[in-house]
């Protein structure tokens, strides 16, 4: 699949390589979404080695060895997880599966890097926050439009740099396409994949606590509906929500399957992020009618107007601190109690939501 299809996409940064092969081992298993491609390839580029890959259906893990062929093909789950080279779990389960293979991942002695959104149920995340606890091992989440796209990477880099002062509101639009054809079954039942607040949704949530620097939020407002999907009638293809954080910054966000079939991409993804001495735009994957290649980023402050093309410029530094953490139990590429409060927040932000008819 393309990426206007949404499937099987590998972003590809400049390589940052922070381990050799022999220093960092890591396996796939479960590989229902196609974010485990762009999870893999930011490990490898990193320097991990990717040793196994581990799925029932023998189609997927086929399509998997054409894009990663060194892979070692594994006859069961329990073969990886026993493996004691092994020190990360990479995973794109079913959303409603993920935290049961992060638990048993963990009792296995393992990281675990996992598709967001990470659970489908407050339930598991208790689980999950109980165990890494009892463990001290990691449950890693890919918040893939915040990591995996330079031009949010670099937005990051310039609110630290104090680049527009202290953030005060962040805007996000997530827009994707439906391609209902190429989406498997579970895609459309609500037990499976959560809502569309507790799955792209949760996208949003993590970007404003992390551009907003807060360590825990509160849902003010949220709805969601199906406007055009009545075919699918478990599926949420519009949902919105508002924020507020423990610091005052506030947030909006809005996400849908609506992208019309015009448009060069999957989805017009924005965000705008407001600070007390400027702000940022970032158009990450299209420019429309303008510009076709995506991570373009606008900066406005007291030096005035600027435009900044980022493709190929910025790299994915998440991957090798990810990496770096695993191996030193340090936490620089995000804190475990980050990736569970956008994750508790977007599960809270579905379970209030209003449903329009």
């Amino acid at each position: 699949m393309s990426r206007q299809d949404g499937m099987n996409y590998a972003p590809k940064g400049k390589p940052n390589k922070v381990v050799t092969e022999d220093e960092f081992s890591f396996a796939a298993i479960a590989l229902d979404h196609g974010h485990i491609y762009g999870m893999c390839n930011g490990l490898v580029e990193a320097g991990a080695k990717l040793k196994w890959v581990y799925d029932p259906d023998p189609s997927k893990v086929d399509a998997f060895v054409k894009q990663f062929p060194n892979v070692l093909v594994a006859t069961s789950e329990e073969q990886v997880l026993t493996d004691d080279e092994v020190r990360l779990i990479a995973g794109a389960a079913i959303p409603s599966k993920r935290c049961e293979l992060g638990l048993r991942a963990m009792d296995h002695g393992k990281d675990y890097f996992t598709d967001k959104t990470p659970f489908t149920t407050l339930e598991q995340l208790e689980k999950a926050r109980k165990k890494t606890k009892e463990t001290g091992k990691k449950y890693m989440v890919y918040y893939s439009e915040r990591l995996h796209v330079e031009s949010a990477v670099f937005a990051g880099q310039l609110i630290e740099a104090g680049a527009i002062g202290r953030v005060i509101q962040v805007t996000g639009f997530g827009p994707h396409r439906l391609s209902a054809q190429n989406r498997p079954k579970w895609f459309f039942e609500k037990e499976f994949y959560g809502g569309i607040l507790c799955d792209i949704g949760s996208h949003q949530i993590e970007q404003f606590l992390y551009y907003a620097g807060c360590k825990d939020g509160k849902v003010l407002h949220s709805k969601v509906a199906n406007y055009n999907a009545k075919d699918y009638p478990e599926l949420e293809d519009y949902g919105d929500a508002t924020l507020v954080g423990d610091n005052g910054a506030t947030n909006y966000f809005r996400v849908d399957w609506h992208t019309p079939d015009g448009l060069s991409t999957w989805g017009d993804g924005r965000t705008f992020i407001l600070g007390t001495d400027g702000y940022i735009e970032i158009r990450k994957y299209v420019d429309v009618a303008r510009e076709k290649q995506g991570d373009q980023l606008y900066l406005v402050n007291e030096d005035g107007e600027q435009h900044f093309s980022l493709s190929g410029k910025v790299g994915y530094p998440f991957f090798g601190d990810l990496i770096l953490d695993c191996i030193n139990r340090t936490e620089n590429a995000m804190t475990q109690e980050h990736a569970f409060k956008a994750a508790e927040l977007c599960l809270v932000a579905q379970q209030q939501a209003v449903i329009i008819e």
